[in-house]
């Protein structure tokens, strides 16, 4: 018996298939604009390939998307349509609204639909229709929602949505539940983790925010979180590697 089949084929690592984003991703209206959020862990197999990856991507200065599926797949819808609005921009003069952007959003991820694995959620905000949230799932549909959530820990969400979410949030009360619905999912699902990005558009910009890990809520019987084997060997005290 060969070393080969002892360690079984390739396609059988645990670092086998592509980039995939098992994620989650959520994007809330308020009063004002909206709030986006996601994760920043990336998988390849059962491997964490980037623990501080960033899921929010810009497509014009007041539309952002959140992506979550293949990474391959919804990096190259993203720049596809991030291409599309500069030329509809210069063309028509002024900023793409966020319901032309969904909807090349959308455009792509339909006509494609047998080839990629892409959910999307695209966010933002533009003078004539205020804030706005546009969820793409996987196949191609586009629905206008109050909130929206996706990716493998959405899950784990549904009920805390449905029980915590109320119409009328400011600012600092949607950016801190996004942060509080993501950390859920992070404790619950074994495909989420590392730092909580997110994204708040309105009327004044776009602000971006980085949550770390060691910062988010703790649910339940959740550890506190511990320094790494690197940190403690960087700090150059190994006893307190024994307890």
């Amino acid at each position: 018996m060969d070393a080969s089949s002892l360690m079984g084929s390739s396609s059988d690592a645990p670092t086998s298939g592509e980039h995939r984003m098992g994620t989650t991703i959520v994007g809330v209206c308020y009063n004002g604009g909206v709030v986006l959020a996601a994760d920043s862990r990336t998988s390849t197999g059962m491997y964490v390939a980037n623990r501080a990856s960033d899921k929010i991507s810009q497509l014009t200065d007041n539309v952002y998307v959140c992506r979550s599926g293949s990474a391959a797949d919804t990096q190259v819808i993203s720049d596809y349509v991030r291409y599309f609005l500069h030329q509809h921009t210069i063309q028509s003069g002024q900023p793409a609204t966020v319901k032309v952007a969904s909807n090349l959003v959308r455009l792509l991820a339909y006509q494609n639909k047998s080839m990629l694995q892409a959910g999307m959620i695209v966010g933002g905000w533009d003078k004539y229709e205020g804030g706005q949230i546009y969820s793409v799932p996987l196949g191609g549909t586009i629905l206008r929602q109050p909130f929206a959530i996706g990716g493998s820990g959405s899950s784990y969400l549904y009920g805390l949505m449905d029980h915590e979410w109320r119409d009328g949030m400011t600012q600092e009360e949607a950016e801190k539940f996004v942060v509080k619905v993501v950390s859920l999912a992070i404790a619950r699902d074994g495909a989420s983790g590392g730092v909580v990005r997110t994204v708040t558009i309105n009327a004044d910009g776009v602000k971006r925010s980085f949550h770390p890990g060691n910062k988010l809520p703790l649910w339940h019987e959740e550890l506190e979180p511990q320094n790494s084997l690197l940190d403690i060997l960087a700090a150059g005290n190994p006893d307190a590697m024994v307890q």
